[in-house]
């Protein structure tokens, strides 16, 4: 889960294989988006304006994520105390936003275009150039499916090291980016699947209704993963709260330090991809004068943030009559 994954500070070199995968991705998805494009500008089928419409997004998608990788690990500053990670989930959403308009409204609003004027009797009878589309769905396959390996090693990797479902890994994890990429490349293997059942049917029944619907279906799939990424960017932005597994080996580090008594109060949040803000109650070690009390919690807070997921710490005194947190 991403409450365990091995973070990275700001600036720092430790998301590395998502940005890697990103770029696989939109090199992969360009490429498709143009085949996509030629083969249903010279077929006509519904089908494959789909899918050049779900490639085209996805291509945009992938820009938008690499904006988001760069805008993300920006250092913090005066003006953003808690960096600049939240930024990372500002931009996923923009490209989730993106799937769901360029993706999934396009294909649905032209496999119901095409759809309605089969039953006025006004669709096109001309019989697209099944070979090509074949052709452009069997490469657009080879390419999606190079660009799924790479962001399916990734989370198989990430999944293992914290002893989860890679299913679960993607919905847990912080990282907006491989999660997008991951479920947007599974997202279009399927659709092209759709796509080139679509085609397959129109070829066998002659009736273009199949090519429509196949457009449509596809529409459906990009829509609901796009609501999905929505959600959960939304998520992050507001303030997500981290797993227990995290909470129980934060609070064990705030309480484990030889300056720390007892701790009361704890919150943690998530601030960006694998970092958090922490803030917490603690009551220190000794009896010691106010001016060395205030040092002592400055140095504190210096020595957690040398935890590479910890963003910020903040701490303050905990009153006597508060009760110590239970043992992590």
């Amino acid at each position: 889960m991403d409450d365990q994954e091995q973070p990275r500070k700001q600036g720092q070199a430790g998301g590395g294989g998502s940005l890697v995968t990103v770029v696989v991705a939109l090199v992969a998805n360009a490429l498709i988006a143009v085949a996509k494009s030629v083969a249903a500008a010279l077929t006509g089928s519904a089908s494959m304006v789909a899918e050049a419409a779900h490639s085209w997004a996805d291509t945009g998608n992938e820009i938008a994520l690499l904006v988001a990788e760069r805008r993300g690990s920006r250092p913090r500053d005066v003006a953003r105390p808690r960096g600049y990670g939240r930024s990372a989930y500002l931009w996923s959403l923009v490209a989730a936003f993106g799937l769901f308009t360029a993706g999934s409204v396009v294909s649905l609003w032209h496999g119901g275009t095409v759809l309605w004027a089969d039953l006025q009797g006004e669709a096109e009878t001309e019989a697209p150039a099944y070979t090509l589309n074949y052709v452009v769905l069997a490469v657009a396959f080879l390419l999606e499916g190079a660009s799924f390996l790479q962001a399916l090693r990734q989370v198989r990797r990430e999944s293992r090291r914290w002893h989860l479902r890679p299913l679960a890994f993607v919905y847990r994890t912080s990282d907006p980016t491989l999660r997008a990429v991951f479920l947007e490349d599974s997202s279009a293997l399927v659709g092209l699947l759709l796509a080139g059942a679509g085609v397959a049917a129109h070829q066998a029944t002659g009736d273009p209704v199949w090519d429509a619907l196949g457009s449509i279906a596809v529409g459906l799939l990009l829509g609901v993963v796009a609501l999905f990424l929505i959600r959960r960017n939304m998520d992050y932005l507001l303030g997500e709260s981290v797993p227990a597994a995290l909470r129980e080996r934060l609070q064990g580090l705030v309480a484990d330090h030889p300056s720390v008594a007892r701790v009361t109060y704890l919150h943690l949040e998530y601030v960006g991809p694998r970092r958090v803000f922490l803030v917490a109650a603690v009551d220190l070690v000794g009896d010691e004068p106010e001016p060395v009390v205030a040092r002592r919690l400055r140095a504190l807070e210096a020595d957690l943030e040398r935890d590479l997921l910890i963003e910020d710490a903040v701490l303050t005194l905990a009153a006597p009559e508060e009760a110590s947190l239970p043992p992590a």
